[in-house]
């Protein structure tokens, strides 16, 4: 089993990865981290306890983290998952507190008690991880790799028609703190981009019929899709919107789901209408070869995906 930290910021394809990451056989989930994202962390880190808490597994940290990106404010997403963040799901809040750490220090103390254990999968701005790197840069080496959903890289038409941030050609996740996902990228930690071009593409998508399974199955968590499903569906948004979040949970899963490729690959942190962009270098002469190589997502067997997350969600 893999050790993984899973760091959100539910949102409703947040959810339904911490929904994969909890009930897969392959996952040992040692820590839920929460960040500033898409909502406040006082309602992303209250997500998380709701959707651990629908599924049962209230015994599994769960840390609240950096309320705001490492030398910015935080935008305001233009996407809403709804009031509550769980497209209205209105999940009860469990008994069970949040751990009495910061996030930060979580992260810190869990990979030195894991040394080149733990795999981190990141489904929101990388703060809390950056400022981890900060705070304890000897754990730096001692992260066995990062899986994030991150960026977009021109690979194909999806890159920059779904762009998710509020510059015309970035993705949300690091927008919103492009000097944590700078960190990250150049970190040197193996580092896994699942960018907008592989995991928001409109084959992801549910039938009908599938909609139905998850309708009549006894699964909490299965009727929470299928309303997240239906909530995208009423404001014109196509279903892909409720698990792009999943892709990296099924990517440390079942790795051979997504075909990765090396690519340099820097983070524009200047203001104005490029901020947040992660800008591929592919060029074959005159290369910027002192940007970081990290692999990126670029394509995926999306009939898998989907059978792996149904599966999961209805197990």
């Amino acid at each position: 089993m893999k050790k993984i930290i899973l760091d959100c910021d539910p949102g409703m394809d947040d959810s339904m990865a911490l929904v994969m990451a909890v009930k897969s056989s392959e996952i040992d989930l040692l820590a839920v981290t929460a960040v500033h994202g898409n909502y406040p962390v006082s309602i992303t880190s209250a997500n998380v306890l709701k959707t651990l808490g629908m599924l049962g597994r209230t015994d599994i940290p769960a840390a609240k983290g950096m309320e705001m990106p490492m030398v910015r404010t935080s935008p305001s997403d233009p996407f809403s998952h709804g009031s509550d963040g769980q497209a209205e799901a209105n999940l009860p809040l469990p008994d069970k507190p949040l751990h009495d750490k910061h996030a930060v220090n979580l992260i810190i103390d869990l990979v030195k008690q894991h040394p080149g254990e733990i795999s981190f999968a990141a489904t929101g701005p990388l703060s809390n991880l950056a400022m981890a790197l900060r705070i304890a840069p000897e754990i730096l080496p001692l992260i066995k790799d990062v899986t994030a959903i991150s960026g977009a890289f021109g690979l194909n038409k999806y890159a920059f028609l779904n762009a998710t941030g509020d510059t015309p050609q970035s993705e949300w996740n690091v927008y919103v703190d492009p000097e944590a996902a700078k960190i990250v990228y150049e970190s040197g930690i193996p580092f896994t981009a699942i960018g907008l071009d592989t995991a928001t593409s409109f084959d992801v998508d549910f039938s009908e019929s599938d909609i139905a399974d998850f309708e009549a199955s006894p699964n909490r968590e299965a009727k929470f899709l299928s309303n997240a499903i239906q909530f995208v569906r009423r404001r014109g948004y196509d279903a892909y919107c409720t698990c792009i979040d999943c892709m990296a949970v099924a990517y440390l899963i079942e790795p051979s789901i997504i075909t990765t490729e090396q690519a340099l690959v820097g983070v524009e942190i200047k203001d104005g209408l490029t901020l947040g962009m992660t800008v591929r270098d592919g060029r074959h002469h005159h290369t910027w070869e002192q940007l970081p190589r990290i692999s990126i997502a670029v394509s995926a067997d999306y009939q898998r995906f989907l059978a792996l997350l149904k599966n999961l969600v209805l197990a």
